[in-house]
């Protein structure tokens, strides 16, 4: 065995050699993979809709993914994911909205996400002239259904603590507003529903180092809309 060996080696030229090394280069590679996880991204669109889409993603980091599907025209995406984790897209409750119209449904959605490490993002869009601007640094969630028109949402999630907020709107209601900024190093929890044929507009702050709860649901019909503003913590 030793002798056939040295006569493998003597007859190996440079090529070979160089060959050879690189093999077990690969093989060596193979055994560590690095961080787990590739980033992934899956977009479809669906129907006879998408037109004048603008669409932009940067992963940064492994273990990221954006997935849903999206429909009708003047759709912009500003999609950013960095640390590892992180994921845009359907939700399970929901499931994929392939099969009614795509996961953002609806003209003039303009949405800017940008994720840190382990952040959840997900979203219905089914109405006109929808901003979303969402921020989340850590393992934050914020799950989002609109189902309505004229609604401007911005939610900040940040720091180590665990925070989630499910935002929803639904029925045919018109002009609900949202600014929902939760931080600190506290696990903070957020759920809220605004309707009103007038503008209907939230603020609420939850921050510190203790652990805030909230939920809120807002019918507003009246002629000069609603508003409410909730401060918590320290």
């Amino acid at each position: 065995m030793v002798d056939f060996l040295k006569n493998f080696w003597k007859k190996l030229d440079a090529f070979g050699i160089t060959l050879l090394f690189a093999l077990l280069f690969f093989i060596a590679m193979g055994a560590y993979a690095g961080p787990s996880d590739d980033n992934h991204v899956h977009v479809e669109q669906v129907g006879n809709g998408g037109d004048d889409v603008s669409l932009t993603i940067a992963q940064l980091g492994y273990g990221n993914k954006v997935e849903f599907s999206f429909a009708h025209s003047d759709n912009i995406f500003n999609l950013t994911q960095n640390g590892s984790g992180n994921y845009v897209g359907w939700v399970s409750y929901w499931g994929s909205g392939k099969n009614w119209g795509g996961d953002v449904d609806g003209t003039g959605n303009n949405e800017v996400v940008v994720q840190f490490d382990g952040a959840t993002y997900g979203r219905h869009l089914w109405g006109n002239n929808n901003d979303v601007d969402v921020y989340q640094n850590g393992d934050h969630t914020l799950n989002l259904d609109v189902h309505a028109d004229d609604t401007n949402v911005e939610a900040w999630q940040e720091g180590s603590g665990s925070h989630y907020a499910h935002s929803y709107f639904y029925g045919t209601a018109d002009g609900s507003d949202v600014d929902l900024e939760q931080k600190g190093n506290a696990n903070h929890n957020a759920q809220i529903r605004l309707q009103g044929t007038q503008p209907t507009t939230l603020n609420l702050l939850q921050q510190g180092t203790t652990n805030q709860s909230y939920s809120v649901t807002q019918n507003c019909y009246t002629v000069g809309g609603c508003s409410l503003t909730v401060t918590q913590g320290n």
